[in-house]
């Protein structure tokens, strides 16, 4: 670990932090997620938030995950320190992931915390505007949910005799998108 990482592992040390490839990660518990968050901005000098993103870890790496599915991950940055860091809280409840709004901590959490809610259902308490951002305000589920079916629920297509667009249950079959791999007879054999 390089001694300007030291200093920052050092500074959060209360906070369990764990160094893995040269970054390091704290991991909050979720009623207690935004007060870390508070701290690491006060104390520690992250004035910016570079990204927040949801994480669904059912069925992770192909096996099912022990513990809490839904997790929101922070990335911060000191420009005064010249420090980055990843702070994770995981959602407590599976069936209504919430945790709470960062927007007063760092007010451009506002369009991360509603492409996470969009995306995967996590709910932010706080948030003065949750709503969707990237999909149509009809649309059914969260598409990025481990569980959300490939194709989807409903396709839409123009019709003519309506003269507008219309929503319809999804018409495509479930396929498998495995590639294949085709190689010449022998491709194995050494000469």
């Amino acid at each position: 670990m390089t001694p300007r990482l030291q200093r920052l592992f050092d500074l959060v040390q209360d906070l369990n932090p764990v160094e893995r490839l040269g970054e390091i990660t704290v991991e909050a518990a979720a009623a207690d997620y935004r007060a870390v968050a508070e701290r690491l901005k006060a104390q520690c000098g992250f004035e910016q938030l570079i990204d927040l993103c949801g994480v669904d870890y059912g069925a992770y790496a192909d096996k099912p995950r022990e513990g809490p599915r839904f997790a929101v991950v922070v990335h911060l940055l000191s420009i005064t320190h010249n420090w980055r860091l990843r702070l994770r809280a995981f959602c407590p409840d599976d069936e209504f992931p919430v945790l709470g709004s960062l927007i007063e901590v760092w007010p451009c959490a506002n369009w991360f915390e509603r492409e996470a809610f969009d995306l995967f259902g996590i709910m932010f308490e706080g948030h003065p505007d949750l709503r969707r951002i990237l999909t149509d305000y009809g649309f059914v589920g969260h598409p990025f949910r481990k569980d959300f079916p490939l194709s989807g629920h409903v396709e839409m297509r123009y019709d003519p005799e309506q003269r507008r667009v219309i929503y319809q249950p999804v018409t495509i079959d479930p396929r498998e998108v495995t590639p294949r791999l085709v190689r010449e007879k022998n491709y194995a054999d050494t000469e």
